[in-house]
């Protein structure tokens, strides 16, 4: 059984950084892909960023050139740097892994953006 938890929200102003972590237990024989995802209030979970087991990465068109997603295989953890938050970047984050057919969700982490 794999685990997912995650860190790092909380209350930041507009223009602000967050710094989420994700670090995954369990026991899985590859580097698995890994993402994060976010649900604001009212609206559907979305996809932010995933990074794949050679470092390979893909980001929503909203988050490019502001979100960092990276991640430690030894540590069997991913990261994503937040810089220059916005309010619409307001939710709850997930860390997703994928492993074959089978996903795996953390319990999130509230991210504040406000003045």
């Amino acid at each position: 059984q794999v685990q997912l938890v995650e860190s790092g929200g909380g209350l930041v102003q507009p223009g602000g950084s967050l710094r989420l972590s994700c670090a995954a237990s369990g026991s899985f024989l590859s580097y698995p892909t890994m993402g994060w995802y976010r649900q604001a209030p009212g609206k559907e979970r979305e996809f932010v960023a995933l990074i794949t087991y050679d470092g390979s990465t893909n980001y929503a068109d909203s988050v490019k050139g502001r979100f960092t997603i990276s991640r430690d295989n030894a540590k069997s953890s991913v990261y994503l740097q937040m810089n220059s938050l916005k309010p619409d970047d307001m939710a709850v984050y997930y860390c997703k892994l994928s492993l074959g057919s089978t996903t795996y969700w953390g319990q999130g982490t509230q991210v504040t953006v406000s003045s």
